[in-house]
C-alpha cells in the first residue's frame, strides 16, 4: 500500500512530472478543480482532459486504485480533510463568519500548542549564543523569507551587527565567509530545503553557530549546533503556510526579549534613543 494515501493531492502532485503526456493532461484536470472533478463520470472527465477512457483509469490504476470509482472516493477523503493550498480547517462551504473564526481558533491552539513544548533549557542557550554573536545572519526562504527580515528588524535594535537574507546563494557565500563567534539562524518550517541543508553544513564548516528554528528530527535539525523545534502540526507542502511563520515569529520574539533581558537595565536607555529619533516622523497624538 502506498504511504501516502492519506494525501492523494498531494501525491499527485509530487509525481506529476514523472507522468506521460496523457495522464498529466488527467492529473491537470483534477489539480485544477479536485472538488469538481469527484463529480465527473469517467466520460466526462476523459472528455475534459483530452484523453481516452482507458487512459484515466490507468492513471487511477497507478496510484494504487482499482479504477475510477475508488479513485473518486480516495480523492473525495482527501478533501475531506480541508480546502487544499488554503487551510486543513477551512470547507468549500464555509461562510464568511466560519472561515473567520476557524482562522483565528486554529491560530490560538496552534501557538499554544508550541508554547507547551519548548524547553527552557534550549532557549537560555540560545539566547547565550545570540547575547555573545559578533554579528548574526538570519536565512529563511518562501514563506520563512519575511520571518526572516522580521528578525533583522527586530534584533538591529540590540547593538549587535545583523542581516537578513532569502536568497540561496548569498545565504550560501556568507555561511561560507563566517567565522568563529558569528551566529546563522536558518528558519524552515519542514527542515527539508535541501539548499538551507547543505548551507548549515557549510556555516558550521566554517566555524559558525547555527541555531535552527524549525522541525525535529528533520535533515536541517540534525546539522545545527542548536534545534530550537517547532511543532509540526501545519502541512505547508499543500496547504498555504498560515501558523506556522506565526509560530516562528513569536519564537523570535521570545529570543529578542531574552538578549534584550540579557543586556540588563541599563540598556533600556540605548532601546528608548532609537524610538525617540521616530518621534519627528509622526502626527503627534490629538
Amino acid at each position: 500500500m502506498n504511504d501516502n494515501r492519506g494525501n492523494l493531492l498531494e501525491e499527485i502532485r509530487q509525481r506529476l512530472e514523472t507522468l506521460n503526456k496523457s495522464e498529466r493532461k488527467v492529473a491537470t484536470v483534477i489539480m485544477r478543480d479536485p472538488n469538481s472533478a469527484i463529480r465527473l463520470t469517467i466520460t466526462a472527465l476523459a472528455q475534459e482532459a483530452g484523453v481516452s477512457e482507458p487512459t484515466v483509469n490507468r492513471f487511477c490504476r497507478g496510484f494504487d486504485e482499482r479504477g475510477y470509482p475508488d479513485f473518486k472516493l480516495r480523492l473525495a477523503q482527501s478533501l475531506a480533510g480541508g480546502m487544499p493550498y488554503v487551510t486543513r480547517n477551512v470547507e468549500f462551504d464555509d461562510s464568511t463568519e466560519e472561515y473567520t473564526d476557524k482562522i483565528f481558533s486554529s491560530t490560538i491552539a496552534a501557538i499554544d500548542s508550541a508554547r507547551k513544548t519548548l524547553r527552557p533549557p534550549v532557549i537560555t542557550r540560545a539566547v547565550d549564543y545570540l547575547s555573545q554573536a559578533k554579528q548574526i545572519f538570519f536565512f529563511g526562504m518562501g514563506a520563512s523569507g519575511p520571518v526572516a527580515l522580521d528578525a533583522q528588524h527586530k534584533f538591529f535594535r540590540l547593538n549587535i551587527p545583523v542581516m537578513a537574507y532569502e536568497d540561496a546563494l548569498m545565504q550560501r557565500m556568507v555561511a561560507a565567509g563566517a567565522h568563529t563567534g558569528d551566529v546563522i539562524v536558518i528558519i524552515s518550517y519542514t527542515g527539508r530545503t535541501r539548499e538551507l541543508v547543505e548551507i548549515a553544513g557549510i556555516g558550521r564548516e566554517s566555524g559558525a553557530t547555527v541555531i535552527g528554528i524549525t522541525t525535529e528530527h528533520s535533515p536541517l535539525a540534525k546539522e545545527c549546533t542548536l534545534l530550537l523545534s517547532v511543532p509540526s502540526q501545519e502541512d505547508t507542502d499543500i496547504y498555504m503556510p498560515m501558523t506556522s511563520r506565526l509560530i516562528q515569529l513569536t519564537m523570535l520574539d521570545v529570543l529578542a526579549t531574552g538578549v534584550t533581558l540579557r543586556r540588563g537595565v541599563d540598556f533600556q536607555r540605548y532601546l528608548k534613543r532609537i524610538k525617540d529619533s521616530l518621534a519627528p516622523t509622526r502626527f503627534a497624538n490629538e
